[in-house]
């Protein structure tokens, strides 16, 4: 598709130093999730937007943690110059843009600041860059580009906390929104490439209480450590088992322990053992089916008789989502990236998780994700960047995007 004339005067006002601006000033707000300080960077990005003229509301989830939806309003008659009625209301339904204000922790490693927003060589430096300050800022530079356009239904960005952690920022937000969407891009790093599926995460947390005794006589105690061992060992299988059955676009779902901790010293049999793993979910599948899974495999495995008890929990759970090919979505989206520059990439499926499987599934709205940076190569590393002209490329998209949504 090409690019009409008054698409073009949309892309000429995204503006390559504003967008670079926002960018390093979003770098330079610092911290880190956990343990969940996005309030220095939801003021910038509030800060910037009010003074683009966008609409900002700010919404409290927690104490000094806020939700933010930054909106263009459909039609913008007052700024079209009164310009006819006979076009849409732009009360319909809109676009919304998704994002997170959160970032990982710093970490080790590295040879730049941060914080320090530092442009290099065609890349801005800092954590978060690619994961995902940038992709708000390239979002946030689109609805500016967007004022004084005729839509028939507003573009929203919302910027939520907590994606990092347990998803706290998204739950509230869907659970509160009011308006109704045709789609949502969420702006997570793609390398540009349009994503139609992404699957889901959960953290499953399993206890295990035996009987602490003396270690020189075991059998007066129960074992907490080896009961966990035998829960490992099952979910070992278990993500064997998963592998003989992949999604042709994300491959299997799979298990990870990530976490165990048990025990007080070498001479003491441990009373308590806690397990914390990581089940990456397929599109279809509940967490909830999942947990129950485990509760009845861990049962037959017969813990009680070895005097031990256990308790099974899921403290995290962030959907997968699977949008068609053919959905109006998918193929405009498409076209936007191609048309505002983006490289030649198939569709296709990512295996991280992200917000906007609670959007699909909650909300029952069709998403894709479209980002710029790389979440292999850059998020959650040392040195994070994110090139200048994917942000350029992104906004372009996510105008284009949203003007032929709306149209």
């Amino acid at each position: 598709m090409s690019v009409t004339s008054a698409e073009q005067a949309v892309l000429d006002r995204i503006d390559e130093d504003l967008l670079v601006r926002v960018t390093t000033e979003l770098l330079r707000a610092r911290g880190q999730n956990p343990p969940g300080e996005e309030a220095a960077t939801a003021a910038v990005l509030a800060a910037a937007a009010r003074e683009l003229g966008l609409l900002v509301v700010t919404t409290p989830v927690e104490p000094g943690r806020d939700n933010l939806t930054i909106t263009l309003a459909g039609d913008n008659r007052a700024e079209n110059n009164g310009a006819g009625s006979n076009g849409a209301s732009g009360n319909g339904p809109g676009v919304l843009l998704l994002g997170h204000t959160d970032v990982v922790p710093v970490g080790d490693g590295w040879t730049t600041d941060p914080f320090g927003g530092e442009v290099r060589d065609g890349r801005i430096y800092g954590r978060g860059a690619s994961d995902m300050k940038g992709g708000l800022a390239a979002a946030m530079v689109a609805l500016a580009a967007l004022r004084g356009t005729r839509l028939s239904g507003p573009v929203e960005l919302a910027a939520v906390m907590d994606e990092e952690e347990t998803g706290k920022g998204i739950r509230a937000y869907v659970a509160d929104t009011q308006r109704s969407f045709v789609g949502c891009i969420t702006a997570e790093p793609t390398d540009l490439q349009t994503i139609i599926a992404a699957r889901g995460d959960s953290y499953l947390r399993v206890a295990v209480h035996g009987r602490a005794c003396h270690a020189g006589n075991p059998a007066d105690g129960a074992n907490a450590i080896y009961g966990a061992a035998a829960v490992v060992a099952e979910i070992e299988r278990l993500h064997a088992m998963l592998a003989a059955d992949p999604h042709p676009l994300l491959g299997p779902a799979t298990w990870s322990v990530g976490q165990i901790n048990g025990g007080t010293g070498g001479s003491i049999v441990p009373a308590e053992c806690v397990i914390v793993a990581d089940r990456r979910l397929l599109p279809g599948e509940s967490p909830a089916a999942v947990l129950d899974d485990l509760r009845h495999r861990v049962a037959a495995l017969r813990l009680e008789d070895r005097g031990l008890t256990v308790d099974l929990d899921m403290p995290m759970e962030m959907p997968a989502f699977e949008t068609a090919a053919d959905t109006d979505l998918v193929r405009i989206t498409e076209s936007a990236r191609v048309d505002a520059g983006g490289p030649e990439l198939p569709l296709g499926g990512w295996t991280a998780a992200c917000d906007g499987g609670y959007v699909a599934r909650d909300l029952g709205v069709p998403v894709v994700v479209l980002g710029p940076g790389s979440v292999t190569t850059q998020a959650h590393r040392a040195d994070e960047s994110v090139a200048i002209h994917e942000l350029m490329t992104a906004a372009r998209a996510y105008a284009l995007t949203a003007m032929r949504l709306l149209s």
